[in-house]
């Protein structure tokens, strides 16, 4: 059972989230917050496993954060809110948050979100995805990032090392040889990274790569 604590200054929006997921049966709402007091006092009694928060309309900073963390060890942090700047999401990805998905994400994707996030992993939609590799030059703005998909991300560090190995044309063997493993493991992580991505041949691993910005590293884009 995850043990969850959803904080948002909007009770719609809280009551939204509890009743969208009241069917997930490994899930427990445990309490709720709609400001800053509430949720450290709550944090502290009920210890959830995951908050779902909305961090832009509580106005809270990485600092107010790991204050949370500090009083639950076990926290795992899944912000959800409304479109903000990349420099914003940057700055709580490199700080407290796990996972980050937008309040327009659909009831699958916050599920796969929540179930990773309370794992350590890091899950991003696709649009915070785009926002975070997306060129200086273009201005992210609501009407262009309806263009934009938001199925989430969830690939390993070790299996973005692989794509863009493959998208150089190495073998397996050459792989293996560059990241110290073996044929057979580098051969399990292709066959991963098709399945994630929907794909069947090193096309479509391609594809993805440079749809992804992939061939160019970025660290927010991949779990921990």
């Amino acid at each position: 059972m995850i043990k969850l604590l959803i904080a948002d200054n909007s009770v719609l929006v809280r009551v939204g989230f509890k009743a969208l997921l009241a069917d997930v049966s490994n899930f427990n709402f445990v309490a709720e917050a709609e400001n800053e007091t509430e949720l450290k006092e709550k944090n502290k009694l009920f210890k959830p496993d995951v908050l779902i928060v909305d961090t832009d309309a509580l106005l809270l900073t990485n600092a107010d954060l790991a204050l949370l963390k500090k009083n639950n060890k076990n926290l795992q942090i899944l912000a959800i809110t409304q479109l903000i700047s990349k420099s914003e999401i940057e700055n709580l990805l490199n700080g407290e948050v796990t996972s980050y998905l937008l309040k327009e994400c659909d009831k699958q994707e916050i599920i796969e979100a929540i179930v990773e996030t309370n794992n350590g992993a890091r899950f991003l939609c696709g649009k915070i995805a785009h926002v975070l590799t997306a060129p200086a030059e273009i201005k992210i703005t609501p009407a262009y990032m309806q263009n934009v998909s938001c199925e989430g991300l969830l690939v390993t560090e070790r299996e973005a090392d692989v794509i863009r190995y493959i998208t150089e044309g190495l073998s397996n063997k050459q792989i293996a040889d560059k990241l110290c493993l073996s044929t057979h493991t580098v051969n399990t992580h292709r066959k991963n990274i098709m399945a994630k991505l929907g794909v069947n041949n090193t096309a479509g691993i391609v594809m993805y790569a440079v749809k992804n910005n992939i061939l160019d590293h970025n660290p927010y884009l991949f779990s921990n």
